[in-house]
């Protein structure tokens, strides 16, 4: 993606991070609290094995693009990003785009 391509951030993503505490019976409770929120773009995956693979799993795997900022240079796999409704899972950390004014991740969300 370079900077041409800034207008095909064109869906709001809320970045969530996993936040474990113990409520009052001392259980463990894992939530996802939002970190921050940034527009970004969508590429569903198509094609090749592994992707056909995640599909009869009935998942659908992404490559979501945002802005490289510090906010987002904090995502890591453990995190999560809400979009249009949709939870997608992120799979792997961050990697930067050829020209690192964005980063890019690879994340599934159930179907």
């Amino acid at each position: 993606m370079n900077r041409g391509n800034v207008s095909r951030l064109d869906r709001r993503a809320t970045f969530q991070r996993p936040f474990e505490a113990r409520d009052a019976d001392g259980m463990l409770v894992q939530r996802y609290d939002d970190q921050f929120t940034v527009w970004a773009h969508v590429r569903f995956l198509r094609g090749g094995e592994t992707v056909m693979q995640s599909r009869m799993q009935s998942k659908s795997p992404v490559v979501l693009t945002i802005r490289r900022s510090p906010d987002s240079e904090r995502i890591t796999s453990e995190w999560r990003a809400v979009i249009d409704g949709r939870v997608y899972e992120v799979r792997e950390d961050w990697r930067p785009t050829d020209d690192r004014l964005f980063i890019e991740m690879l994340a599934e969300a159930r179907v």
